[in-house]
């Protein structure tokens, strides 16, 4: 597959400066570009190889310096232009419509018929699957679970007992949807056994939106009563937990082994870098954004920006670590001051401090 450059600037809003007739055969990172391939340029750190780069032609935002006689794709956002160029290069696999011969479907479960379930996948009784929807070696469909049109499920998805994926949603290999949520009663006396930790059935289910992505080896817990909810759009990344009777708003983005405990509602567009723990029953306001290795143990106000463990204004917490950088300085200053009030004192002995 091959586009000529002008074809690509077309697809996607932008401008050739250069050889707009340069036919294109794939896409590569500014180091291992060739001539026949196209690369993308937006962050500074990598100037110095964009200028020594051999890409046939490089896309770059609007008021980006060139080098001279390079050829470049002026485009407004040139990380989005290239990711829908990548997906020209590389379109999503489409459904083969089939149910393999070693795939297990019950008799009451409903296939598409355009869509494709490969051998070793399990679908339950009364399980849906939509249209064009990929059903991968090795996931498990338990009973009366809807999945809609154009998901794609890779290998060993779990998707427990009536929870509900919408229509476009990814899940990456081993992510597990509706495993049941971490509750339990203390039970002091144990019906005369002893104590014991009684678990508090999970029936609800989770539902999972349009446009969802989750990422592999992540745990969607299974709501205790009612729903579990992962709204439109929201990506989440590998090795997340979800607890039972979360909220998670559309668009919100939770990078990697992100914590989110039982029954916290996370408003519109939300962001949690990597490694965020938030504690149950809070509420995570729309837009705000928390900071990597962030402990959130308080509600968050709409737009706020958080960081620290236990989590603050990020402004504050920059100050913070500016002052802890400068402790072994101050701790030294201290010692001499001290030192110099300790000579003072033993030069006037019969006079006050």
């Amino acid at each position: 597959m091959t586009f000529p450059l002008s074809e690509l600037a077309g697809r996607v809003g932008g401008e050739v400066v250069g050889d707009g007739e340069l036919r294109l055969e794939g896409v590569a990172a500014l180091e291992n570009a060739g001539p026949a391939e196209i690369s993308f340029f937006s962050n500074r750190k990598y100037r110095r190889a964009f200028e020594a780069s051999r890409a046939g032609a490089v896309v770059v935002e609007p008021d980006e310096p060139a080098p001279s006689g390079r050829t470049v794709l002026r485009v407004k956002n040139a990380y989005l232009a290239f990711a829908k160029i990548t997906t020209l290069f590389h379109p999503p696999r489409e459904a083969l419509p089939e149910i393999a011969p070693a795939a297990v479907v019950h008799p009451s479960a409903r296939v598409h018929p355009s869509a494709q379930v490969m051998p070793l996948a399990s679908i339950g009784a009364l399980a849906e699957i939509g249209a064009r929807t990929i059903v991968h070696p090795g996931v498990q469909i338990a009973e009366g679970v809807r999945v809609g049109e154009d998901c794609l499920l890779y290998a060993n998805v779990v998707v427990r007992e009536g929870c509900r994926l919408g229509d476009r949603v990814i899940v990456q290999p081993g992510a597990v949807i509706g495993s049941d949520g971490f509750g339990f009663a203390f039970d002091p006396e144990g019906e005369g056994a002893g104590p014991r930790h009684f678990k508090f059935p999970q029936v609800g289910i989770v539902v999972v939106e349009d446009d969802v992505e989750i990422g592999a080896c992540t745990c969607v817990d299974r709501a205790a009563l009612g729903v579990t909810r992962i709204g439109r759009g929201t990506k989440i990344d590998n090795l997340v937990q979800i607890g039972h009777n979360v909220e998670v708003g559309p668009l919100s983005l939770l990078v990697a082994q992100v914590g989110v405990s039982g029954s916290t509602k996370l408003g519109m567009g939300v962001v949690a870098a990597g490694q965020v723990g938030i504690v149950g029953h809070l509420s995570i306001g729309d837009g705000a954004r928390i900071g990597a290795q962030s402990g959130v143990m308080h509600d968050v106000e709409p737009g706020a920006s958080v960081s620290g463990s236990p989590a603050i204004s990020h402004a504050t917490y920059l100050r913070q670590v500016g002052v802890l950088s400068k402790l072994p300085e101050m701790r030294r200053e201290l010692a001499q001051l001290r030192k110099e009030v300790e000579r003072l004192r033993s030069a006037s002995p019969g006079e006050g401090p």
